[in-house]
């Protein structure tokens, strides 16, 4: 149930039945729903459950929306699995906001704190990122459950009222696939703001040492067999290219030598993948300055991987692909106004990476992208946390049957 989205085999249906026989089989039985409340003071109450807080790089797209709510008409509630000054950058404290340390609270006594709190709307930011959470919505302890932000598929629950995505992840004629109901706010579902210290964009390398780098600082969980022979594929057709790889299993000197005979199963010479294990996140994103040109896993994507690759001037290349796992980041490169980097399919996919990554007069444009990437996509709707805000405020709100 919870690697399956990223499983290249399994489709949206295997993805539904494997999450609902999980549920059936290991979560308690649905509770009945909190009553509905009148708003208090003319504002609705929102809950928002994440164990991740304190991840400034994963929570941007949170933080994002959360600073944007208009606390007239909204009020504010965080059960958060790690404390206040655990969370260093991206949340403006507002003065009418509730805070809920819930470190350590079983999902029983998290339940009874926000049946307390009177939550009219609680948004779950876990998802299956943080499995032993989920039971908490099977015991509805609020009138009205949204999945939003670290959701891919269905949570497979009856516990869950609404999925919020976008008409990218989610194409029409899908809803079969969820066993919540499906909201979709316009653009995309993931905007973001940048809220703490990055390291300033730089130079196309390329520029440099003659000739384009390629590279991914996604989870080597999503670097599957399928994603290495199409990045070989990549290599290949683009024989003065190389491949940058950065993440924390690359620490290891076995899961190095692992990696390297994959590419080299492909034909890709070991001189031509640089492998690099983990550091402070700061220096993590300096390595974007020896890439030129990011590629995207499949068909899991990268979500916080592509902003942070954007952000550093790094254009990503994806392609739509069978599920919402595989559409994220085609998603935010869309609203970000980089959709030309976005291909149709795999075979897409690859002639893609190769003509930016060989074609002689493909230096100039990334050269200007790159110097612009910051200013371009801070004006595009992907950092548009304000109007993202508004228009999650109006979905809330219709949830609840009210007029706006």
């Amino acid at each position: 149930a919870l690697i399956i989205p990223g499983v290249p085999e399994a489709d949206n249906q295997a993805v539904l039945e494997a999450r609902r026989d999980w549920v059936e089989r290991d979560l308690p039985a649905p509770g009945v729903a909190a009553a509905v409340r009148e708003r208090a003071n003319g504002r609705l109450r929102l809950g928002y459950v994440s164990s991740f807080f304190h991840r400034d790089n994963w929570m941007k797209p949170v933080w994002g929306l959360i600073n944007e709510h208009g606390r007239d008409s909204f009020q504010v509630h965080l059960f958060s699995d790690a404390p206040a000054p655990a969370i260093r950058h991206g949340y403006r404290a507002h003065p009418d906001d509730r805070f809920f340390d819930t470190t350590g609270l079983s999902n029983e006594a998290l339940a009874a704190v926000i049946r307390q709190a009177g939550i009219d709307v609680l948004i779950d930011l876990n998802g299956y990122s943080n499995v032993p959470r989920l039971p908490l919505f099977a015991l509805r302890p609020a009138p009205l459950a949204i999945g939003w932000f670290n959701m891919y598929a269905t949570t497979g629950m009856s516990g869950f009222d609404y999925l919020i995505g976008d008409e990218h992840v989610i194409p029409a004629g899908e809803e079969r696939f969820y066993s919540e109901k499906i909201l979709r706010v316009p653009g995309s579902y993931l905007t973001f703001a940048v809220d703490y210290p990055v390291p300033p964009v730089t130079d196309l390398p390329c520029l440099t040492n003659s000739r384009i780098t390629f590279g991914s600082l996604a989870s080597q969980y999503k670097i599957t067999n399928e994603v290495t022979a199409t990045w070989s594929r990549i290599l290949q057709r683009c024989p003065n290219s190389a491949l940058v790889l950065k993440n924390k299993h690359l620490a290891s000197a076995a899961s190095r030598r692992f990696v390297l005979c994959l590419f080299a199963q492909h034909g890709i010479a070991p001189e031509r993948i640089h492998l690099e294990g983990p550091e402070e996140h700061y220096e993590f994103l300096e390595a974007y300055g020896r890439i030129d040109i990011a590629l995207d896993p499949f068909p899991y994507n990268g979500g916080t991987t592509t902003t942070e690759a954007i952000w550093q001037g790094v254009p990503v290349i994806a392609y739509n692909g069978d599920r919402w796992a595989s559409r994220t980041s085609a998603s935010i490169l869309r609203a970000g106004g980089l959709g030309e980097f976005v291909a149709r399919d795999l075979e897409g996919y690859v002639d893609l990476a190769v003509h930016w990554g060989s074609a002689p007069d493909a230096r100039d444009p990334l050269v200007e992208l790159r110097r612009n990437m910051r200013s371009t996509l801070s004006a595009s709707a992907v950092c548009d946390t304000r109007r993202f805000a508004r228009n999650m405020e109006k979905l809330y709100t219709e949830c609840r049957g009210e007029p706006l």
